[in-house]
């Protein structure tokens, strides 16, 4: 199949060709996918302005479209299974965790959201200037680009797409080229749910794409997910039109386990945390830091648990740890595993490919790491933990020093029976979620951004309507 762009209502042919999109399991062939040049995004992005302008779409009251909403979320709910697949055949993704993480919670976020469309007020204001009476309101910002990443293709783009849709935006749609296909789907589904043309549009293309997007005058705020040193370079494309900006960057989530904690909670929780998805989570637990008395134990466990993993192609059902999304990641993930060893660090387990063909990665423990160690400060975004040790005489306050020496701060974890030291690390540590006795899994109600390098402002809840609306202030003036 050749897939094609969505623009103002319409599928259309790319015109700067086509290329590629493979499934990592097995490297066949999924699609032939058009490539978007930029002829291509003026009209995508001309037909969002054109949609904002249209009162067809601009004055739509909110009890229609949040039924709008409500149909589209319905729509994803009855396609949950199709959708499943897809992202497993194209990301690589257990099943498991497509039908739960990805198509699930899509739906989700859609119908959240559409429940927000009706609730979208303004307040009033007790001014100091006689006569006048002041209230605001929240207004959509414009046309948004929503630029998505390979790992989770259709779960965070049902994060960006619902908030801004709920507020009344309209977007351009740029998901990962090496896993288009179910933001395709997605953008399909929502053509069928009825909204008007060009308020959905899609291109689809390499990265240059999503670059010509962060320095496209006719759009006015861009959503983006994906590592750093992307999201840096967006700011610097932005900042000639100013555009608002929406950043969800990389992480190197610490894991603190306290002396007191529950062993094999933590391990089942850190198997999860660390490896969901082959460890390719920005907010993957990746930094273990165990007190010296529970290290061994620790260790003991945790590489029997990860050496007990079913690896394979994410369709099948016993799955618990699928590929990486491409050759050129794997190749990645090896090379930093070759310069922990060469730096000193000791491998516990795996290290090594997992099968002769696709991008299959034996899950890998490291212990002996220090602070400084390139395992314990680059993301690696595969399945490859650390274990740094501490002293229970170590104070909390040097703990959370450690625990916050990185440029990151998008999650976070403590494992701990004591009150006192979950309150005092939850405290401390410099990021956008803390997750107690918990694996790193965000919920559409409540707010996720990162600290630092880890992004600006914050996704879910009622925090993104933040992101994607602007305020206005109203002064009536009633006197003589």
């Amino acid at each position: 199949m050749t897939t094609k762009l969505f623009i103002n209502g319409q599928w259309v042919a790319a015109t700067g060709g086509t290329f590629t999109t493979h499934d990592p399991a097995t490297e066949e062939l999924i699609a032939e996918v058009g490539k978007a040049s930029t002829a291509d995004l003026d009209a995508a992005v001309d037909a969002a302005r054109a949609a904002f302008e249209n009162p067809e779409w601009r004055d739509m009251l909110p009890a229609d479209r949040a039924r709008l909403m409500f149909r589209f979320a319905d729509l994803v709910d009855q396609h949950q299974e199709e959708l499943a697949q897809l992202e497993t055949a194209d990301q690589g993704q257990p099943i498991s965790i497509s039908r739960v993480v990805s198509s699930k919670m899509a739906a989700e976020h859609i119908r959240y959201y559409a429940g927000w469309v009706t609730k979208i007020e303004g307040r009033t204001s007790p001014i100091s200037t006689p006569n006048t009476f002041h209230y605001t309101r929240r207004e959509p910002v414009g046309v948004c680009g929503l630029i998505t990443p390979w790992n989770f293709p259709l779960s965070i783009l049902s994060w960006k797409l619902a908030p801004a849709l709920a507020t009344g935006n309209t977007v351009v749609i740029k998901p990962a080229s090496v896993t288009p296909m179910t933001a395709i789907r997605l953008v399909e589904l929502a053509d069928e749910a009825g909204f008007p043309a060009g308020v959905v549009n899609l291109v689809t293309g390499p990265g240059s794409i999503g670059a010509a997007m962060a320095e496209h005058r006719g759009i006015d705020k861009i959503s983006f997910t994906g590592s750093t040193e992307v999201g840096q370079s967006i700011v610097r494309a932005s900042a000639g039109t100013l555009k608002r900006v929406t950043l969800e960057l990389g992480g190197k989530a610490p894991s603190i386990i306290a002396r007191d904690a529950d062993i094999d909670a933590a391990v089942a929780g850190n198997l999860m945390g660390g490896l969901l998805n082959s460890g390719q989570v920005c907010a993957a637990y990746t930094r273990f830091y165990i007190d010296t008395r529970r290290e061994d134990e620790f260790l003991t466990k945790f590489a029997a648990g990860m050496e007990a993993m079913t690896i394979g192609a994410g369709k099948n059902e016993s799955t618990q740890l699928g590929p990486l999304v491409s050759a050129e990641h794997l190749q990645h993930v090896e090379e930093l595993v070759a310069k922990g060893r060469a730096e000193g660090a000791e491998l516990v387990t795996g290290g090594e490919r997992a099968a002769d063909t696709g991008n299959f990665y034996r899950p890998t423990l490291f212990s002996g790491v220090t602070d400084d160690m390139t395992l314990a400060t680059e993301e690696i975004f595969g399945p490859v933990l650390s274990v740094l040790s501490y002293q229970d005489s170590d104070e909390l306050d040097e703990l959370i020093r450690r625990a916050n020496n990185t440029e990151y701060g998008l999650s976070s974890t403590v494992w701990t029976k004591d009150l006192r030291v979950a309150h005092r690390l939850a405290n401390g540590i410099r990021a956008g979620a803390v997750f107690v006795n918990s694996p790193p899994i965000p919920d559409m109600a409540a707010p996720w951004g990162g600290f630092k390098a880890s992004g600006w402002g914050n996704e879910m809840g009622p925090y993104a309507l933040d992101a994607y609306t602007e305020i206005k202030g109203v002064w009536m003036n009633y006197g003589d």
